[in-house]
């Protein structure tokens, strides 16, 4: 008798196996509850919190909960445009709290564009059109300013330090700039210029004895 072949998948949650990220559960959107659709509620809702960068279970709820919201399609949730903002925000990878609050207004602002532009698309009216368009316009600024301000404050660690840098040429005429590095190279690179500086110091001295000699 012959059987069927039973394909092997292995489970996303096996812990041998972390090369694979598991996957972020999908949610079920009922009448009057949400619902995280993976076999064990606990690890569904872990899973959840890490994609949305949730520091606890209820963060994790209120932020879904407000994504539930911005996903309305004609007043009513829509578990696709859901499972979208979802995704994005995971793509994004928020890494604290901060992040997880701006990366979701920024998917809410994002859908609201998109809403307008569909509106705009599909209107005629010249009035209508003038008013979604401002309306389009203001939430892509927006969405632009939330971007800066993420990559700010992801870049708020690297502190940029400004260094006066003094060098003499020949015939006496000194040139005097700003350098400005970041502090991680210039506590990389001390033992190098203090190495320099040594040098340096050490030829100005061969110089200066052979002026005398002579």
């Amino acid at each position: 008798m012959t059987t069927a072949l039973e394909r092997h998948i292995p489970s996303p949650l096996a812990a041998s196996d972390r090369s694979v990220p598991a996957a972020t559960p999908r949610v079920k959107l009922y009448k009057r509850r949400i619902a995280i659709r993976h076999p064990d509620p606990h690890t569904g809702e872990r899973l959840l919190a890490e994609a949305l960068g949730a520091a606890d279970r209820d963060a994790m709820h209120g932020i879904l909960r407000q994504l539930v919201k911005a996903s309305v399609v004609g007043q009513k949730p829509d578990e696709a445009n859901l499972a979208f903002m979802i995704s994005t925000i995971r793509s994004i990878a928020p890494k604290d709290s901060i992040e997880a609050l701006l990366v979701s207004q920024m998917v809410s602002v994002h859908m609201a564009a998109m809403r307008c532009a569909c509106r705009l698309a599909c209107t005629d009216d010249l009035t209508q059109q003038e008013g979604i368009a401002r309306a389009l316009t203001r939430l892509s600024r927006t969405f632009a300013a939330q971007v800066e301000a993420l990559n700010r404050h992801r870049n708020s660690d690297e502190r940029a330090i400004t260094v006066q840098n003094l060098s003499v040429q020949d015939g006496g005429r000194a040139i005097v700039g700003n350098v400005t590095q970041h502090a991680s190279m210039i506590i990389a690179e001390a033992g190098a210029m203090e190495t320099t500086s040594n040098a340096e110091t050490g030829a100005g001295r061969e110089v200066h004895t052979s002026g005398a000699c002579v």
